[in-house]
């Protein structure tokens, strides 16, 4: 096939990551996700665990970024001089990076870390988002984590509201809205085997 990037956006609970490394697998290209932290830690010269913290620091306190005034990617990264070159937003775009270099010299798939945006004026790129009813989430994170059926909602509103915000802070968009991706799927339609065929259809109409 020729080069392709995929994006993938997930609500948590929907399978969405275990797709996308199933499909990767399939595909036989590379899928990244955390890899982007420390990929972004040899980029920069900064230490990956401050990526880790960032990443942690804003899923504790994800009223943190309500407070926070909305501040869309650029472009660009600050160089080591400048006193913001370990803020958030610096870090941020230091992975912002890690995604545009990897879009350009390879076919791979990305997952999160608002990739479909930072990608957003690159033809090769194929923007996807999963997601499942509530019941099928709850269904699969109780399975994953071993815990009860209410600590598993609780779970999924939280992480959601965390890539919601995360994803409104970094791009000015809403995350779950439609209009920011190519291709929608709602994961508990059928198996992942049929899901990966589905989604490789779409990838062959795209590169059509």
């Amino acid at each position: 096939m020729k080069k392709t990037v995929i994006t993938i956006a997930r609500s948590y609970g929907s399978g969405g990551k275990t797709l996308g490394n199933l499909l990767a697998k399939d595909l036989g290209i590379n899928c990244y996700s955390r890899e982007i932290l420390r990929m972004a830690s040899d980029e920069s010269g900064i230490n990956e665990a401050l990526f880790g913290e960032v990443d942690e620091k804003m899923k504790k306190s994800p009223l943190l970024l309500n407070i926070l005034k909305k501040n869309p990617y650029k472009g660009g990264v600050l160089p080591p001089e400048s006193s913001d070159f370990v803020s958030d937003d610096n870090l941020f775009n230091y992975q912002a990076k890690v995604i545009k270099d990897l879009a350009a010299q390879e076919s791979c798939i990305i997952i999160g870390r608002c990739a479909d945006y930072v990608l957003k004026d690159n033809p090769d790129v194929i923007r996807l988002f999963f997601y499942a009813p509530l019941e099928d989430c709850i269904r699969r994170v109780v399975d994953q984590n071993g815990i009860s059926a209410k600590e598993a909602e609780k779970k999924i509103a939280k992480i959601d509201k965390y890539r919601a915000d995360y994803y409104k802070y970094y791009t000015g968009n809403a995350w779950n809205d439609a209009r920011n991706y190519d291709f929608c799927l709602d994961t508990s339609s059928m198996s992942y085997e049929k899901l990966i065929a589905v989604v490789k259809d779409i990838i062959k109409i795209y590169q059509e």
